[in-house]
């Protein structure tokens, strides 16, 4: 009898994440963020590799299911990046992974921008808007923010 697959949460630096996991990350964000969204944008925007930046995901069998980033800001700790594959969506990955980010977090305050749609989502997880909803590469986003 096979096990029953499971998701690996993975952790990383960018200095500490091999070529070909930056490719599958990269390309996770594009297939969604790009193709799927229709947006054309920076997506490498030169913040992957800051020393306070780390990312998280999920694999399975080599597959990149979702992704998530931490950034630090300074005073806040900025999410962002959130993104499932669409055959993995409905599997909890990504509050799973928000989760995971607020353990990465700590104590600190917290920022996102979140897709509006998703509002009610982030607020499951102590995020409350901060500000109007605004249009970013021509999706509607909404400022959150939440407090340790």
């Amino acid at each position: 009898m096979q096990p029953e697959p499971h998701d690996e949460l993975r952790s990383a630096t960018f200095r500490d994440l091999d070529t070909t996991t930056l490719y599958r990350l990269l390309k996770l964000r594009s297939d969604v963020f790009v193709v799927e969204q229709e947006c054309v944008y920076a997506d490498l925007d030169g913040r992957d590799d800051e020393p306070g930046t780390r990312h998280l995901w999920f694999t399975r069998h080599g597959e990149m299911r979702a992704y998530v980033r931490v950034l630090d800001d300074g005073d806040v700790q900025r999410i962002g990046r959130v993104v499932t594959a669409e055959s993995a969506r409905g599997a909890g990955l990504a509050g799973r992974l928000i989760e995971e980010a607020l353990v990465v977090i700590g104590h600190r305050p917290s920022v996102l921008d979140a897709q509006s749609y998703l509002v009610k989502f982030y607020s499951r997880y102590g995020f409350e808007p901060t500000g109007p909803e605004f249009i970013e590469d021509g999706i509607p986003h909404t400022p959150m923010r939440r407090e340790p």
